[in-house]
């Protein structure tokens, strides 16, 4: 399949719930809801240097854009949509026909079952929950001072610096400031369960960012094997007597 190129899909953090086993054990999952998507340009190294596909999240919600993207849209032959997102191509794949060989063209659709599988690991991509103004203790994870004994510095962050020299804060000081609220990437979450039929896609582990927020699921970039219990091999002979 073409869509097999694709390397990622967007998709909506649901919540989360458990997934129960044959033999009675529970397992909590992540649920995203990953697509429909569908290819609104696709890139080629030939002419743009790089090769990738332009995907757009279709939503039950009709869109509201301006005029340069409905244009856009229009040329592609798809419905606005409100999120589009840049997904990167399987190296050696052409992302336009033209380019050689089978590509991608704009209105294709990308499904969640057509790139991702039971058991393999993944990287989600999104925006994390906001905090708004936070002090050192819960942004940064200072100790703190004593809290009795007449102490007068509790939640302070102490000492930023030299009054002698260099008589400056030195840049990137741990400081009180907003807190949260930007780009995060969760590497190698374990794919538990594809659901092609409802376009959901079920992970182990937490995804960044509230209910509702908006994701980009890729195939993990540096992916780690699934870990298996080691069985210690029993030595030639039977187990040694004990020297007395």
């Amino acid at each position: 399949m073409r869509t097999q190129m694709v390397t990622g899909i967007i998709g909506r953090k649901i919540g989360m719930t458990q997934l129960f086993a044959a033999d009675g054990t529970v397992q909590p999952v992540t649920v995203l809801k990953a697509g429909p998507c569908v290819v609104v340009q696709a890139k080629s190294a030939t002419t743009d240097g790089y090769e990738a596909v332009q995907l757009a999240l279709v939503e039950e919600r009709p869109a509201r854009v301006n005029k340069a993207l409905a244009g856009h849209y229009k040329k592609a032959n798809v419905p606005p949509t409100r999120v589009r997102r840049e997904v990167k191509l399987r190296p050696n794949a052409a992302a336009q026909p033209e380019a050689g060989g089978d590509g991608l063209k704009p209105g294709d659709q990308v499904l969640v079952n057509a790139i991702f599988a039971k058991g393999e690991r993944v990287d989600v991509i999104g925006v994390s929950r906001g905090h708004g103004f936070q002090g050192v203790m819960k942004r940064h994870h200072f100790a703190g001072g004593a809290a009795t004994h007449g102490s007068m510095f509790h939640r302070a962050p102490g000492s930023i610096g030299a009054s002698s020299y260099p008589s400056r804060v030195i840049k990137g000081m741990r400081a009180a400031g907003r807190m949260g609220g930007r780009r995060t990437t969760t590497l190698n979450l374990f794919v538990e369960k594809v659901d092609g039929d409802n376009n959901l896609l079920l992970l182990r582990g937490a995804v960044p960012g509230a209910d509702g927020g908006y994701v980009i699921i890729r195939k993990a970039v540096a992916a780690k094997p699934e870990p298996r219990p080691q069985v210690e091999k029993a030595a030639k002979g039977g187990p040694k007597s004990a020297k007395r």
